[in-house]
């Protein structure tokens, strides 16, 4: 996977990741294909400070999966947060 040092990470800006959490940790980079497909996987360790939080966060990474062709189960954790 692509990783992201500190001064690749300080160039992203909030949207390029699925969650900033109430203390303006950025968690899930979402910013190319590799990122969204390891952000689908690592979904359900991520702690979020609230469902609707995580909700959000969900469908942010699964739009980032169609804008990348990604195909994403019916049973990830990530797709069942938004039901």
């Amino acid at each position: 996977m692509a990783q992201l040092d500190t001064s690749d990470r300080a160039k992203l800006r909030d949207r390029d990741y699925a969650y900033v959490d109430k203390d303006g940790e950025r968690k899930l980079p979402i910013n190319d294909e590799e990122h969204v497909r390891n952000a689908i996987s690592r979904f359900g360790q991520t702690e979020f400070d609230s469902a609707a939080a995580k909700a959000r966060a969900a469908r942010k990474v699964l739009a980032a999966a169609h804008r990348h062709g990604i195909e994403v189960d019916e049973d990830d954790d990530v797709r069942r947060a938004t039901r």
